[in-house]
């Protein structure tokens, strides 16, 4: 049992050192971005970024304000979106 908790243990840490560390694109809005990271990582842009277009990033940075608070000022919301979107978005149909 102690073997098999070791493996799993082994596993885990090789797994996370693979880990890629998010950092945020230098591009326009990245100023603006770097307001999310007052409530989460940056993991969760990874997390979501295949799912999501520019309406969705809206409806999510929309969210983090509304339902959880976020200090992020509503003027901030369309920059946001647009760098999320154009930086880290769902890939568009070819």
């Amino acid at each position: 049992m102690r073997a098999l908790a070791l493996v799993l243990a082994l596993a885990a840490s090789a797994a996370a050192a693979q880990e890629e560390k998010v950092v945020l694109k230098d591009a326009p809005g990245r100023d603006k971005a770097t307001q999310c990271l007052a409530c989460h990582s940056l993991d969760y842009i990874q997390m979501n970024s295949r799912f999501l277009d520019k309406a969705g990033w809206t409806a999510s940075v929309n969210k983090m304000i509304n339902v959880f608070g976020a200090p992020i000022p509503k003027e901030d919301v369309d920059a946001i979106a647009t760098y999320l979107a154009e930086n880290y978005g769902k890939p568009s149909a070819k």
